[in-house]
């Protein structure tokens, strides 16, 4: 399984139009990059990604999706009327390609102002200069950090989305010997 950070403007697709239609697999349209297109040859069904709000008032991760399709063809790309609209695709060599992903759930609002005070972060493409990709990787380690900077509840044992329940369990466990030696320690 890999992750991903996926941008999005509200006004085409915001967190809150996949969570009304949470069992609706929705495509992932109108990438017209090509490093872009490259990172959505790599996309797998499984793959997880941050649902990310970018041109907007309030720029940051809002929730977290699930890759349900490998990439084919953006149909869109053969429309004349559309603004996607590309002259030299053709059906037996689509220039294009789009994928679906799927509701997960709505996380605590990372804003890009927090992302870029971690150094554990620094490494995102997404808070490189100029970055302007809809779609970038997301290392396992950010993806662990930024899920706890969440603060989300331990995942269901059956399926663990965020690929953390070992790792909230220790942390809660640490937690909860912390506390033990400090109410020990305490003066009386």
């Amino acid at each position: 399984m890999r992750y991903w950070l996926l941008k999005s403007e509200p006004g085409d697709l915001s967190i809150d139009d996949l969570a009304a239609d949470r069992l609706r697999d929705v495509p992932w349209t109108g990438v017209r990059n090509f490093q872009a297109r490259n990172f959505m040859r790599d996309i797998r069904v499984g793959d997880l990604a941050f649902f990310y709000h970018s041109s907007c008032a309030d720029i940051g991760i809002t929730g977290i999706v699930e890759v349900v399709s490998t990439s084919y063809p953006d149909a869109i790309q053969f429309d004349e009327k559309s603004r996607y609209f590309e002259s030299r695709a053709t059906a037996e060599n689509p220039r294009w390609l789009n994928f679906d992903v799927r509701y997960v759930r709505r996380t605590r609002f990372i804003p890009l102002s927090m992302l870029r005070q971690y150094p554990q972060l620094e490494g995102m493409q997404i808070l490189a200069k100029g970055s302007r990709l809809s779609i970038t990787p997301v290392e396992i380690a950010e993806w662990k950090f930024i899920a706890q900077l969440m603060q989300v509840e331990e995942p269901s044992p059956r399926r663990d989305v965020l690929g953390l329940n070992g790792y909230l369990k220790r942390q809660s466990q640490n937690r909860k010997y912390s506390l033990n030696a400090c109410q020990r320690n305490a003066p009386s």
